[in-house]
């Protein structure tokens, strides 16, 4: 509620030398407001809740007392009655015991001598890297054994939202022993790209004296020193002075952003199907209307490894070669071509695995890589970049926040008639990928339910906070949540059982989705929704907390169903592509790198997994080290639910040209591939390919199949 313990002297006030009895207690709870009070935006967030907390741990202290001296208190003085008891939890049928559960796992054995196999696909492997992250002997980037005379930088941040930046002055920071430079935008090589973006360029990657700071956090300079500590206490020294125009505040939340109509105009979007505005017009046909508006918060990624970035120049600071925590490496590689003006196959961008992502490395780690390259490129010596978690959260983007405003048609017997809403994204200081964002929130506001009339129209909005960006579901959630609230909305309007009406509206085959698509087959929806339902006993565990809740006026219980959707692919089409390189040594051993980065989800073993079944041996007997640009180029990045479908698709491809080859010599040696890789190698055999896969059959947004 607060950040340090505060005493609540208008509650107390209400409780000095009156009777302990209901009115009391109100007037206190009351009190409370005055003595923490809690405006919507405060720090913290779950403002109703807390406040609501308040009064809760109050009010269960009064009925906590009146059962302990119920033999000398009146039940009638109290004011409470038997639904009231639900207040305290010591006693009744609010303890239970912790849940408890088992998994089981099925494992695939080979026919012929029943032992457990592990070439089989879907095998419940252990992931290839889990007693070494276990242990903690899995190197992540700030593990790495460093090269000699590597540089550590520190970050100069901007700390007004919406201001010029009238003068930068190093000189403190410099004149600190250990201190081997300061560069900002002067010391970007001639001719190279001054901004950055995903999809327009419009991030400095500084922030220069006379140019406009455009949110707290963004890039001014960076320090680099022989040390972290001296780094960072360098750049706390760098003095920044700004000029700020009073007229012109900052744009923090949605509805100022609405207010200023704020938007990056060129990446607004609508989905149209019907006429929605005449069936929600449409009163006189039965057609009942909703309308309100709904909100929800944004998301911190919290990975576990920051942002970490080290940068090492090659001869003649000709090249670079730049190991990073990102999912999105080829990025990396053309970000810092662009900045460093270096050409692309001159910039090696790698990493073995990293700490968690989520979709907050996708993009918002070139923002820490460039400025890294920038200063190692400048000192001509290697420079390593490891944001402190503050730094991070401050700096690095969150899920997008949204705003919806709907109205909803529908009739008295539950049929969805129309849906019209604009939804509100707050995309920050930079585009980042919000036009995506808000786009697939638009194709997921539907949920799983049939509507015959729809509007909808998504606005990024530039704000001047940090850049949010790509977290898991990229809008699929905002979308769906909006959709499974206006549903329960409905339900209450017409006295049904929302469980019920999900079902009456649920697609079926042949039903055609707003943006176009004809489901051909969503059978699957309705089984695995019956399957759930009856395996989870649904039926009496919701009628069981109706009557714990009708017994219990403070304490409640509920128990829901929704069914759900998600477009798994990229909904820019070229993105649906992935490649692998695959190597056959010639005791057996295979290697293989693919374009995929491997971030806790299984993606190499899975990998592994994949060329093991398709050349037929042990998994063990494949490797996967690294993901690197210069093995496999122009990745896409590791997001979108696509990655296994992807890369695994282009391993099948080059383990099938590996085994074309090999065909002869597998046959001449019983199967065995380290004969007869062997033997192929001896009549000079090429042992490498590159495989790739294109998803089929998708047309990415603006075609009837754009997921």
């Amino acid at each position: 509620v607060a950040p340090k313990t505060i005493l609540c002297t208008n509650a107390a006030a209400k409780l000095v030398g009156q009777p302990w009895n209901r009115v009391t207690i109100g007037l206190a709870l009351d009190a409370l407001r005055q003595d923490a009070p809690l405006a919507p935006g405060s720090p913290g967030g779950m403002c109703e809740f807390r406040a609501s907390l308040m009064k809760a741990f109050l009010f269960k202290l009064y009925v906590v007392s009146w059962k302990d001296d119920a033999s000398t208190m009146p039940a009638a003085a109290s004011g409470l009655d038997a639904a009231d008891l639900s207040a305290d939890d010591a006693t009744g049928p609010n303890r239970r015991e912790p849940s408890t559960s088992a998994q089981y796992h099925r494992l695939q054995r080979d026919s012929g001598t029943n032992a457990i196999s592990s070439t089989a696909l879907g095998q419940e492997l252990t992931h290839a890297s889990a007693e070494m992250q276990t242990t903690g002997e899995a190197h992540y980037i700030d593990d790495i054994p460093l090269p000699p005379n590597t540089g550590h930088a520190a970050l100069v941040l901007s700390t007004k939202a919406r201001a010029i930046v009238k003068a930068v002055d190093a000189a403190p920071a410099l004149s600190m022993d250990g201190v081997l430079g300061y560069f900002d935008n002067s010391h970007i090589p001639p001719g190279g790209e001054r901004h950055v973006g995903p999809v327009v360029h419009d991030e400095p990657v500084f922030v220069a004296v006379g140019e406009e700071t455009t949110c707290v956090g963004q890039v001014i300079g960076v320090v680099v020193a022989e040390t972290r500590e001296i780094a960072r206490a360098a750049a706390a020294s760098v003095l920044v002075t700004y000029d700020e125009d009073a007229s012109k505040p900052p744009i923090v939340s949605i509805k100022a952003a609405i207010d200023a109509k704020s938007f990056y105009d060129n990446f607004c979007a609508e989905i149209r199907c019907g006429d929605a505005d005449a069936a929600l017009s449409g009163a006189k046909d039965g057609v009942r209307v909703l309308e309100g508006e709904l909100n929800m918060g944004g998301q911190e990624h919290f990975y576990l490894e920051t942002h970490q970035n080290i940068c090492i120049p090659g001869e003649a600071n000709s090249e670079i070669t730049h190991i990073a925590s990102s999912q999105a490496l080829t990025k990396h590689q053309k970000s810092i071509s662009d900045v460093l003006n270096m050409p692309a196959s001159r910039v090696i961008c790698k990493n073995k695995r990293i700490g968690g992502g989520f979709g907050g490395k996708e993009c918002r780690s070139v923002t820490f890589a460039v400025p890294c390259a920038v200063a190692a490129h400048a000192l001509r010596r290697p420079v390593k970049l490891v944001l402190e978690r503050d730094e991070d959260v401050l700096t690095s983007g969150h899920r997008h926040a949204f705003h919806c405003k709907y109205r909803v048609g529908f009739r008295d017997d539950g049929t969805l008639v129309a849906l019209d809403a604009a939804l509100y994204a707050n995309a920050g200081n930079s585009l980042d990928l919000s036009g995506a964002i808000v786009q697939r929130a638009l194709l997921h506001i539907d949920g799983c339910y049939r509507f015959p009339n729809v509007t909808v129209r998504g606005f990024p909005c530039k704000t001047n906070i940090p850049s949010n960006t790509a977290f898991r579901g990229f809008g699929g959630p905002q979308g769906i949540f909006f959709m499974e609230s206006i549903i329960d909305r409905v339900a209450r309007s017409l006295g049904m059982d929302g469980v019920k009406l999900r079902e009456f509206n649920m697609y079926r085959n042949g039903d055609k989705a707003h943006f176009g698509q004809t489901f051909e087959d969503v059978s699957h929806l309705q089984a695995c929704w019956d399957h759930v339902k009856a395996s989870s006993d649904f039926t009496r565990r919701h009628e069981a907390a109706l009557e714990f809740n009708r017994a219990n006026r403070w304490r409640k219980r509920a128990l829901g169903m929704m069914p759900t959707k998600f477009g798994i692919s990229f909904t820019t089409k070229f993105l649906n592509q992935g490649g692998a390189l695959v190597h056959i040594y010639t005791d057996g051993t295979v290697l293989v790198s693919h374009g995929g980065v491997e971030m806790g989800q299984g993606l190499h073993t899975k990998m592994a997994q994949v060329c093991a079944a398709k050349l037929g041996v042990e998994a063990s007997k494949v490797s996967v080290l690294e993901t690197s640009t210069d093995k496999v180029p122009n990745t896409s990045p590791t997001a979108a639910s696509a990655s296994s479908d992807l890369y695994g698709g282009a391993v099948v491809d080059a383990c099938n040209q590996l085994l074309d080859r090999l065909g002869p010599y597998l046959s001449k040696n019983d199967g065995d591939l380290a004969k007869a890789a062997l033997a192929a190698h001896l009549d000079r055999v090429d042992l490498s390919a590159h495989g790739f896969y294109a998803t089929p059959d998708i047309g990415g947004v603006g075609t009837e199949k754009p997921l």
